[in-house]
């Protein structure tokens, strides 16, 4: 296979957070095989082929697949691009001959390009169909938000958006259904929260970002990646997360001490608890990564994001949903 230069252009659509970081935490050698299981607009992917890894990358949204495929054609046989959800990446991987890899990276959430998109209903600052849907199929928001009962609405409000007021605005929302336009629902929110035009932050933030994790199932999606993964990586094989919620963070974090081991000291306000009745399949997580000042100033998207990652131990994994009993396959 050809080499890609150091220099592989940039897509300007997508700065990826924390890519050095990331990169870092991945430690790609030239020739390992990496997983990219958000593509989105490729960010990552274009900075693991430039570290000399060959890559597979996944991604839901089939917008991302048909933008995808000129870096296909510029990578030269080092990039495969699959439509499929990332929970699901260890089945989609076995399909194509491939069982074992030696790094999987997972970017949480919506992409620049979708939020740009204001035709994909994710954004309350650009008017469009009230859409969220990444696959683009199933139910949208406007089909949740105008049959869904009040308690539910705000159930999903209050745990997935971290809205305080979660009743008052599921409330609001019922009395001005039906409602099928972004700027409909911003403005409801808005109305609901009393807020001033003009004030710096908008409270639709909140609440527009709950509805899109329920309409795509991010949290169980999530959950059934981390467990893919750990079944995908080689013993040495690097696991990275970046997430952009405290909810999706919170997940990541209890699944590596889970796995390393951490819970199993005990404290002196509570007795260690009895023997792990699995071997630890993650070494020791490395300490949380944040974005500093100048990142968080260039892209205000990273903000929010937190990275975690660690290194896969020689235990068999706790879930061995797919397990072919197969010789495991390299890319």
């Amino acid at each position: 296979m050809t080499d890609l230069p150091s220099d592989l252009p940039q897509d300007s659509r997508h700065d990826p957070v924390l890519r050095e970081e990331v990169l870092a935490a991945l430690a790609i050698a030239p020739g390992e095989c990496h997983v990219d299981a958000t593509f989105g607009a490729g960010g990552y992917t274009r900075a693991m082929l430039a570290a000399g890894a060959d890559v597979i990358a996944c991604d839901r949204d089939p917008d991302a697949i048909a933008g995808g495929q000129a870096l296909v054609a510029e990578a030269g046989g080092k990039l495969t691009l699959i439509h499929g959800r990332f929970g699901e990446i260890d089945r989609l991987l076995a399909e194509r001959g491939v069982e074992a890899v030696d790094g999987i990276t997972f970017d949480i959430g919506v992409s620049s390009m979708q939020l740009d998109q204001g035709e994909r209903g994710f954004s309350f600052q650009k008017d469009g169909p009230l859409d969220m849907r990444m696959a683009q199929e199933g139910e949208s928001a406007a089909d949740w938000l105008n049959s869904a009962d009040e308690h539910v609405i705000a159930d999903v409000l209050f745990h997935y958006g971290d809205e305080r007021q979660s009743r008052r605005v599921a409330r609001a929302i019922v009395a001005a259904r039906p409602l099928t336009r972004t700027n409909e629902l911003a403005t409801v929110i808005r109305k609901a929260l009393r807020h001033p035009p003009g004030a710096p932050k908008d409270p639709s933030t909140k609440s527009f970002q709950a509805i899109r994790i329920h309409v795509n199932g991010e949290l169980d999606e999530l959950i059934a990646g981390l467990n893919a993964a750990e079944r995908l990586l080689r013993p040495g094989g690097r696991l990275a997360v970046v997430s952009f919620h405290s909810t999706e963070d919170r997940i990541v974090k209890n699944f590596l001490r889970e796995r390393s081991g951490g819970d199993a000291a005990g404290s002196r306000h509570r007795p260690a608890p009895l023997p792990l009745a699995r071997a630890a399949t993650f070494e020791t997580p490395a300490r949380k990564v944040r974005p500093g000042k100048a990142e968080e100033t260039r892209n205000p998207r990273a903000r929010s994001a937190t990275l975690r990652s660690a290194i896969r131990t020689a235990a068999p994994a706790y879930s061995t949903r797919g397990n072919s009993g197969k010789e495991a396959m390299s890319c």
